[in-house]
């Protein structure tokens, strides 16, 4: 591995683990906006979270098939540097939200098996970003973060697509270091693996994961 992985520690809902996440080295913050889920947070707590991110951390919102008004509002408020679109968005609704709000774009796609990935191809002409995850169970509330994994191994020969991607789905620091070693990605995104209960950050854990991924 090598310190130039990238590391994103999404759902963030506290001071304290916003800068647990800089200091071990992060370079994404994410902050999530959908009510289902234990990391949701208001568009004031968020705008609290980002104006206290140390520079250089790049500030990323979650939102899951958010209307205009949502994200008028979410931009207006929270100081972000890019949107995550973590629900069944369509390519045209991600070019929409490009256009309209003049942030950078990540689509999150979930992958289970090898025809899952012609998703990516899709996006990939339209979106800034690619984050590759383990797609939900078709009862599960949550699109994401929920400590699920997918075979690594349908990404082994796919290190060169179009645009800058990321890893998510299941990652702790145990098993990081393998992740990376058997995709080739660049990035990858933690949420759950992270976490001593649903929702709360580990300071150890959020150090001992990006220590892993870069070791």
């Amino acid at each position: 591995m090598s310190n130039t992985v990238s590391v994103k520690i999404c759902g963030l809902s506290d001071l304290a683990h916003v800068e647990a996440a800089a200091r071990a080295g992060a370079s994404y913050v994410g902050f999530t906006f959908f009510t289902k889920s234990p990391r949701n947070v208001t568009l004031d707590q968020a705008r609290a979270l980002a104006v206290e991110t140390p520079v250089g951390v790049a500030k990323v919102a979650l939102t899951v098939n958010a209307d205009d008004a949502f994200l008028d509002a979410l931009t207006g408020q929270v100081p972000l540097d890019m949107l995550q679109l973590h629900g069944a968005e369509t390519p045209e609704r991600v070019a929409e939200v490009k256009a309209r709000y003049g942030l950078p774009v990540m689509k999150a796609i979930g992958l289970a098996a090898a025809e899952d990935l012609d998703e990516i191809d899709k996006f990939s002409p339209i979106a800034d970003q690619l984050l590759i995850d383990a797609k939900p169970l078709q009862e599960a509330d949550l699109p994401g973060g929920n400590g699920l994994t997918f075979d690594w191994r349908l990404l082994a020969d796919r290190r060169y697509w179009t645009r800058p991607w990321m890893l998510a789905g299941g990652l702790t620091p145990e098993n990081v270091h393998e992740a990376i070693r058997l995709t080739g990605t660049r990035q990858v995104d933690v949420s759950s693996g992270v976490e001593s209960a649903p929702g709360r950050k580990d300071p150890r854990m959020i150090r001992d994961f990006v220590a892993a991924a870069r070791g």
